[in-house]
């Protein structure tokens, strides 16, 4: 189904104004809180209403400010899923599912039996929610939905309460239980892994702006705007100046660097994923010096399958050696993160002298709002 939102609503503290079209079937809304994705999910349902602009779902007008067309909520085809399924309390499994149905009084027994077949929720369906498990829940929500015939499900970060173990778990029931499901599925998510292994196309939203949107693989592996680069885990972002078609400097991190491919004519910061940096433990080239940095260590972190190491660049240790300074400032502190199968190389040969960067993995990003550079 495709969907075209060019919506604006002024809210407190957050101008909100979205403008993107997709026609996939799984679309992810992706972005960090107070960014506006669940207020642009209700706006698409019709819970909410835009100042102005417009929004049209396969070819059908649900709201347009100009021609004053504001379909009700019950008639927009969407199903909505809340963060707490907000099923009736009083109601049993069978009767939260009934009471959405559409099919005619003969067939609706059918339709409803068929749901909780589906969602193996046999046996469940004289119980009431409060005696039902978070999954059980969420197949009664989901079962209720499709009992209404929608064409556009929305997900409002549903697994956003869940620790992680039940939050994979959930993950794979809802991609199980929605995967004979024809219409467009848009899913409101905080975590980019969510995103990533749901969606076909990712919408990115930062400060109530859209900061990158396309197909998922696509945006996570080329993000366009540091704050798209910073929402997909990009941890190292600092502003960089084109030198020539082949050349750039990254100023904070001391570096000029060379690349073999034309650069892009317009950009103003770069980004560097952490797990991408290359420890070198042997002098370099002198000409190759400029293409390293220099390891500073300030601190470290172990996790269960990677390690974690901050380090100021050399240009910005070098800094704190200023009168009057006492530290590098924060926005230069790098991120480098070392998967568990490295880990023997480092015990072998202790820590690298420089880490060095592949320059066909730099990223090469838009400023957003001056902020391209913050820790």
């Amino acid at each position: 189904m495709p969907i075209t939102i060019d919506i604006q609503k002024q809210l407190q503290g957050l101008n909100l104004q979205i403008k993107w079209s997709s026609s996939a079937r799984r679309i992810a809304i992706l972005g960090a809180s107070g960014a506006g994705k669940s207020m642009t999910l209700k706006m698409i349902a019709g819970i909410e209403t835009p100042d102005r602009g417009k929004i049209i779902a396969d070819g059908r007008t649900l709201f347009d400010s100009g021609r004053k067309i504001n379909v009700r909520t019950q008639e927009r085809g969407t199903g909505y899923l809340f963060q707490n399924y907000a099923l009736f309390p009083n109601m049993t499994v069978r009767q939260n599912i009934t009471i959405a149905g559409k099919a005619a009084r003969s067939g609706k027994e059918a339709l409803v039996q068929d749901l909780i077949r589906r969602f193996e929720l046999e046996g469940l369906e004289n119980s009431y929610p409060v005696s039902l498990s978070g999954g059980q829940q969420q197949r009664t929500a989901l079962a209720r939905i499709l009992a209404s015939a929608p064409e556009m499900i929305l997900l409002d970060e549903p697994f956003s309460a869940l620790d992680s173990s039940l939050r994979d778990k959930m993950q794979l029931e809802l991609e199980k239980n929605l995967a004979d499901f024809p219409g467009t599925v848009i899913l409101v998510t905080h975590s980019r892994d969510e995103a990533y292994r749901f969606a076909q196309e990712t919408v990115i939203l930062e400060k109530g702006r859209v900061a990158a949107a396309g197909q998922t693989k696509e945006v996570f592996r080329h993000p366009q705007t540091a704050a798209a680069a910073r929402i997909t885990g990009c941890k190292n972002i600092a502003r960089a100046e084109r030198l020539s078609d082949h050349d750039f400097a990254v100023p904070g991190w001391g570096i000029v660097l060379h690349s073999k491919e034309r650069l892009p004519e317009q950009f103003e910061a770069v980004g560097y994923r952490a797990h991408d940096f290359i420890p070198v433990w042997d002098e370099l080239p002198s000409g190759m010096l400029q293409a390293c940095i220099r390891y500073n260590e300030d601190a470290r972190a172990e996790l269960q399958f990677e390690k974690i190491f901050y380090f100021y660049p050399d240009a910005a240790a070098a800094a704190c050696r200023s009168p009057g300074q006492t530290r590098p400032a924060a926005h230069s502190l790098l991120t480098w993160m070392v998967q568990r199968e490295d880990w023997p190389l480092l015990e072998e040969k202790g820590m690298p002298r420089y880490l060095r960067l592949d320059v066909l993995k730099v990223l090469f990003l838009r400023e957003e709002d001056g902020e391209y550079d913050e820790p």
